[in-house]
């Protein structure tokens, strides 16, 4: 099985210095699929999403509170491979035996996977869907075990599938009837066209903390310390463009910010509140 993410490589140190909040987070993750109604049946029976609303070729998507996904129609999108844009969003459970619970679904349901990794900060399995859009869905090991060792500690292993179902009394019996009550957006993942410059936007303006680099491939910021809230790598798309209309593409990432004070001083230093980052990825910000 191929893994395809730069998180395979062991991370170096990184200095971490940060100015946005700690409580900042990621939000819902905006994307254009080819077709809807296939995309939706993929989403709720595959990942195990619920829609809370749909209507005019769009669909709002999560695990009955926050809106964790928005799907918009665009009949015809071709896959973005090769463009800046989405590399995978990523599902945080809040416990390992929710991400033991999924796993045993997929083995059972025969959800077709693209890696299981061990990240040392977390335990990790990788998808894509329909139109090739990237998905990780993840629990985090205790934050004890890696906070302020980030740089030293992400790397990947493969994943003891074993271990994990482990926590389950009978995995081919268990029951799933969707993810897990308070899954959110862990991170979000990006294919850049720079990492250099990627890490000056987001570190110098946004102010997130520059946790780990690898070399020019790739890096991971985050808030208040935590292993990353967002990633950017250039395996696909170094010095390529945001994937245009006519491509299934991410529209929107969401940074979400502690309260309206601390959303109106990102937005007065990034020009906005709806901004485009160096690749032409666009970011919004909420609360």
């Amino acid at each position: 099985m191929d893994i395809e993410d730069p998180e395979e490589l062991t991370a170096r140190d990184a200095p971490v210095r940060a100015e946005v909040p700690a409580e900042t987070r990621m939000g819902a993750v905006h994307l254009t699929v080819a077709d809807l109604d296939r995309s939706l049946a993929y989403y709720e029976s595959q990942i195990g999403l619920r829609v809370h609303a749909r209507d005019d070729g769009r669909a709002r998507l999560g695990t009955g509170v926050e809106d964790l996904l928005v799907l918009t129609e665009e009949p015809g999108a071709k896959p973005a491979d090769g463009y800046s844009g989405l590399f995978h969003f990523a599902l945080l459970v809040p416990e390992r035996i929710d991400l033991a619970r999924w796993l045993a679904h997929a083995a059972r349901d025969r959800v077709s996977l693209s890696g299981l990794s061990d990240h040392y900060v977390s335990e990790a399995i990788y998808l894509r869907d329909p139109d090739h859009h990237g998905i990780e869905i993840y629990a985090d090991r205790p934050r004890e075990l890696w906070e302020g060792e980030v740089g030293m500690r992400l790397t990947t292993l493969p994943l003891d599938t074993n271990d994990l179902l482990a926590t389950l009394d009978d995995p081919p019996a268990e029951a799933f009837d969707g993810l897990a009550g308070g899954t959110v957006m862990g991170h979000v993942h990006l294919c850049v066209a720079g990492v250099e410059e990627t890490i000056d936007y987001y570190r110098d303006v946004v102010g997130f903390g520059l946790m780990a680099q690898l070399g020019d491939q790739a890096a991971f910021l985050s808030a208040g310390g935590y292993h990353h809230h967002l990633g950017g790598n250039t395996w696909q798309s170094a010095g390529r463009p945001y994937a245009p209309e006519g491509f299934a593409r991410l529209t929107q990432m969401t940074i979400v910010l502690p309260d309206e004070a601390a959303r109106n001083t990102l937005a007065k230093r990034l020009g906005g509140s709806e901004v485009l980052d160096p690749s032409g990825i666009p970011i919004a910000l909420a609360v």
